[in-house]
This record gives C-alpha cells, structure tokens and sequence, in this order.
C-alpha cells in the first residue's frame, strides 16, 4: 500500500509558540526526525498554516492499521534518543493534537487521475 492509500492516518497538530516556528522546525528536523524515520517510516507530508489558526505544524504518518499505529509508536517512543527531542521541544510547544484518520473509498474517485 502506498503511503496515499494508508488505510489509517496520525493527523497531527503542534501549535508552536509564537515567532519561534523556524526554532521548533530546527528542532524537529534535527533530533525528531531520525528517530521517526527509523521508527515510523516515511512521512505523508507537513504543513504550517497559513490561514485560520496561526502558528501551527501539521504531519501526517500513514498506518495499514490500529495494530500498525501502536507498533510503530510504541518504537518511536520507546528510543534512547526521544526524550532529547520532547526536552529541547517542550517550551516550543503550546498544545498538540493527535487524531486518528481512516481513509474512505469514493467510488466517484476510482481510476481519477486528476485535471
């Protein structure tokens, strides 16, 4: 299954204080994402916001099931090197959200290649 089609998705949600996003991002792409690479697999993608609430940093991790999610997170947060991360995060971070997704077939969207 490629990531796109995961059928279970960790939506995430960081609010970041205000004016430090590019410490938070620093921060993140330093000591999270080797473990989370090693530990999650690769990423569906992430976002900042732009309109609506500010200040926020979105990720999305793909799951072919609840046994899957819990397997993998159990890892990340089982490894030596995440509680360096959650301490150099945590004054950055001003609330997180975490919702579990799942994918819902449109049968509109089958063989829809886009245009």
């Amino acid at each position: 299954m490629t990531a796109t089609a995961k059928a279970l998705v960790d939506h995430r949600i960081y609010t970041i204080q205000p004016r430090r996003m590019p410490e938070f991002i620093e921060v993140f792409d330093r000591l999270a994402m080797p473990i989370l690479l090693a530990t999650l697999g690769s990423p569906m993608g992430f976002w900042v916001s732009q309109v609506g609430p500010l200040n926020q940093f979105v990720h999305l991790w793909g799951y072919d099931d609840l046994a899957d999610y819990e397997r993998r997170s159990i890892a990340r947060d089982a490894h030596a090197d995440f509680p360096a991360y959650l301490s150099a995060s945590g004054h950055l971070i001003v609330a997180q959200e975490t919702r579990l997704i799942r994918r819902v077939d449109m049968p509109s969207l089958r063989g829809f290649t886009g245009g």
